[in-house]
């Protein structure tokens, strides 16, 4: 588990959700990815990369959004980018099972060129094609 340090650390959270400063973003709700299964855990990561593939990968037809956030409790590496994919945490990606308070949005951020996207809607749809589930709960 890392506890978080709200004074050194800025945390995005890339999603379609619309949601407004003051908002808490919480586990059990219908997950972004995968089989759509109600989320045990809630995802943030301290690069902009990380949070801008959540928006964009993220289910629905919203508006693709970033928001910063403040996590009310621990947060621990993310294994669906660490440890079996990537040795370390080089995304910076995290998971908690305790909210994340959102207290600001990223206006202007760069997303992902049409063929990276295209690279990797392939690839996941490839690992649900083998019956490998693209997020690990």
């Amino acid at each position: 588990m890392k506890t978080t340090d709200q004074h050194t650390s800025i945390y995005y959270h890339g999603t379609k959700a619309d949601l407004k400063i003051g908002d808490l973003i919480e586990v059990g709700f219908v997950s972004n990815y995968g089989t759509k299964r109600k989320s045990k855990y809630i995802y943030l990561s301290e690069t902009l990369d990380a949070a801008t593939w959540g928006a964009e990968l993220a289910f629905g037809d919203g508006k693709e959004k970033i928001y910063i956030v403040e996590p009310t409790g621990a947060i621990e590496d993310d294994p669906n980018v660490t440890d079996k994919k990537f040795p370390g945490n080089p995304t910076k990606s995290y998971r908690s099972q305790h909210p994340f308070k959102v207290v600001g949005e990223v206006k202007d951020w760069q997303g992902h060129s049409p063929e990276q996207l295209k690279m990797m809607r392939d690839h996941l749809e490839r690992l649900k094609e083998q019956g490998i589930e693209a997020i690990e709960d």
